[in-house]
């Protein structure tokens, strides 16, 4: 009998704890099982929630020349032509809204935003920690950030920790605007009704893939509607508790290879 081809037509990978090791390069075990799924006829999609600026020295570094979903859904980056398909912005007077909101329930926060764009910069305000490695354009005066469009807004409170934070901005603005958390320290406010799973479903509808065709690695709450848009989600080990409760199976971690040890499976089946 000749073996079963490969299930998938599709593989989209988040970027930070999953594609990613921790200091920003992916292994030359994932990157060989990356090249050996694609010969085998599935394209490979980056869906990350960094924007394109945060986003394009890792495709440069992988060769990647295909579609990727930056900016949580936001911005469909063609990697090859250095040019957005598509990008969807805030609203900044209704992020404005509820920023204020939320901070009437929670007191100040520390505030940064990503302006659209392929070369949109990052702008942080006083006491807002941005990811080491990152480039981002310190503020004193957080009043610039409204005079340009945004993609997003990142926020940080003294005290909550992300998950209690996740929860009050959803329980106080959820009707005006969407929260996720995409790691470590980084909660989001983004427009309402935006997840990777639109910006997947776009690019997916480019290559002439659907979602039953397409395998899906994540990490952390803001890949939740990515699997729920696909036909197999797997969470890596390092998983935040959300995303592994969602999840199809559970992979060894970033670290530890765990995009290819699924992918080896599958591709020994084929």
């Amino acid at each position: 009998m000749s073996p079963a081809p490969f299930p998938y037509k599709l593989v989209a990978t988040d970027l930070d704890g999953t594609l990613l090791c921790g200091d920003d390069t992916v292994s030359e075990r994932t990157r060989e099982a990356l090249v050996a799924a694609t010969a085998a006829g599935a394209a490979h999609i980056i869906v990350t929630g960094r924007a394109v600026p945060w986003t394009r020295h890792v495709l440069d570094d992988l060769g990647y020349k295909g579609i990727a979903v930056c900016g949580q859904g936001a911005q469909v980056y063609d990697a090859g032509a250095h040019r957005l398909l598509t990008s969807v912005t805030l609203d900044r007077q209704l992020a404005g809204l509820a920023l204020s909101k939320l901070e009437a329930e929670v007191g100040p926060l520390a505030l940064a935003a990503s302006r659209d764009g392929v070369d949109g910069e990052v702008l942080f305000g006083p006491g807002y920690q941005v990811q080491e490695g990152l480039p981002a354009l310190r503020l004193e005066d957080t009043t610039a950030v409204w005079t340009a469009p945004l993609n997003k807004l990142y926020i940080q409170h003294p005290e909550l920790d992300d998950d209690q934070l996740v929860k009050v901005a959803r329980e106080t603005v959820g009707s005006l605007v969407d929260v996720v958390m995409a790691g470590p320290g980084i909660v989001e406010i983004l427009p309402l009704g935006l997840t990777k799973a639109t910006g997947l479903s776009l690019a997916a509808r480019r290559l002439g893939v659907k979602a039953a065709e397409t395998i899906a690695f994540g990490d952390m709450p803001n890949d939740i509607p990515m699997f729920g848009w696909a036909a197999h989600g797997v969470a890596m080990a390092n998983a935040h508790a959300e995303l592994k409760a969602v999840a199809d199976e559970v992979t060894t971690s970033n670290e530890e290879d765990g995009i290819a040890v699924v992918l080896e499976r599958l591709l020994g089946a084929a």
